[in-house]
């Protein structure tokens, strides 16, 4: 029977929400675990390739797999979990309003909230993609769920604009369903995706890339008939003298994950621009006491064996919270030149700890270093063959972290 008062209460059901509520349970907190799709597991439901869990489990699953190990575990926990709810709105007191079919509205008392909500993908509006409003264009993420959950294929003469790694694994499912994918485009210079994916699902399949391209128009009467692309220039706008025109029925976008936390926002809390979500410290707690984020929701991931590891890092945290074992403190800030578009957690708990510090790079650096300043005095180094904006990098800190640090990158 669901309650009116938990210590933690854990929004979103995917990996991050599946490792928090875990975590929070394990360390002897009554927690509910909200969820807006029938079946827990989140996007990782309709992920069938292989290459979870390498980090996390030490072997190699598919998303399915993954997510059931993490649903076996928690039904070995005291969490309580409601699915087809929907999450309204919390209040700065922590009173979570979800709303169902079988329970109706109901207002939740918590001491402690985790924000696991993930994210959500750039669409055809977002990138003001021109043309006719015709059939067949697909964001990935939904051509996958379609293609994977539903039985259905979404086109035969595919192509795919953005190279991030749904959009490169959609490349592959369409040409292993009978497809012909006819090529991928690329705003940038480089892949957006892990280097794995361009070679297991474009170079392994024949598919061509073409980099610092990108769709000017498509045209179609009921569905998509032609579209049309072009190279870009160095402020990545299109060259229209050298567009070209291919034959199409299909065009699936891969531009782009957005952490979906408008609910979390609400509540004021300090917010980041560079990874459009909110500030955390080393706990994953924001700038509200008792309100954490992690996941997709706080950055995006390339790896869900990390989301796995930092959500539990969020769920013990709210729980020892609820517990009065933690508090908010005072802290330091981290902050990144321009080759660096974030370092998470952005904030750091002043003392001496040990702390894991994320950074993703903006552009591709061959033979890089990076350099952390404290006091304008060099306390850390580490050198790169090759640095990407398709990886994120962790580093250990273990210092005293009584001033704010200053994060650089230089290419050797």
């Amino acid at each position: 029977m669901i309650k009116t008062e938990y210590e933690v209460v854990v929004i979103g059901g995917g990996p991050a929400g599946l490792a928090a509520a875990i975590a929070s349970s394990e360390n002897g907190s009554t927690t509910l675990l909200v969820e807006s799709e029938e079946r827990l597991g989140g996007i990782l439901n309709q992920c069938i390739h292989e290459g979870f869990g390498l980090h996390y489990f030490k072997e190699e699953l598919t998303g399915p797999e993954y997510a059931n190990r993490f649903v076996e575990k928690l039904a070995k926990t005291n969490v309580d979990v409601l699915t087809s709810t929907l999450c309204v709105g919390v209040t700065k007191d922590k009173k979570v309003s979800v709303i169902s079919k079988e329970h109706g509205y109901r207002v939740i008392q918590a001491s402690a909230i985790v924000f696991a909500t993930g994210c959500r993908e750039r669409s055809a509006g977002s990138i003001m993609l021109k043309g006719s409003r015709v059939a067949g264009i697909y964001t990935a993420g939904v051509a996958q769920k379609i293609s994977n959950i539903m039985g259905y294929l979404v086109g035969k003469e595919v192509v795919i604009l953005g190279s991030g790694d749904i959009g490169l694994i959609m490349a592959r499912r369409m040409k292993l369903e009978g497809a012909n994918v006819k090529m991928v485009l690329e705003l940038t210079e480089h892949s957006s995706g892990l280097k794995r994916n361009i070679v297991q699902c474009l170079d392994d399949y024949g598919i061509p890339i073409k980099y610092s391209h990108t769709v000017t128009r498509v045209e179609g009467k009921e569905r998509v008939e032609k579209i049309y692309y072009a190279p870009v220039d160095k402020s990545l706008q299109p060259i229209f003298e050298k567009e070209e025109c291919i034959e199409a029925d299909t065009l699936l976008l891969s531009v782009g994950l957005i952490p979906y936390c408008e609910i979390l926002k609400n509540l004021g809390v300090e917010q980041s621009n560079s990874t459009k979500s909110v500030v955390v410290d080393e706990n994953r707690m924001t700038s509200e006491p008792g309100v954490f984020a992690c996941g997709n929701t706080l950055h995006v991931h390339d790896l869900v064996d990390n989301v796995s590891n930092e959500s539990a890092i969020a769920g013990a945290n709210a729980s020892k919270f609820a517990k009065g074992e933690l508090e908010k403190k005072e802290s330091i800030t981290i902050s990144v030149d321009e080759n660096i578009i974030y370092a998470l957690p952005q904030k750091i708990t002043k003392g001496h700890h040990k702390v894991d510090i994320y950074f993703r790079v903006r552009k591709l650096i061959d033979k890089a270093k990076l350099k952390i300043y404290q006091n304008k005095k060099e306390i850390y180094s580490k050198t790169y063959l090759v640095l990407a904006p398709g990886e994120m990098e962790k580093i250990t800190l273990e210092i005293d972290f009584e001033s704010n640090l200053e994060m650089k990158v230089e290419k050797l």
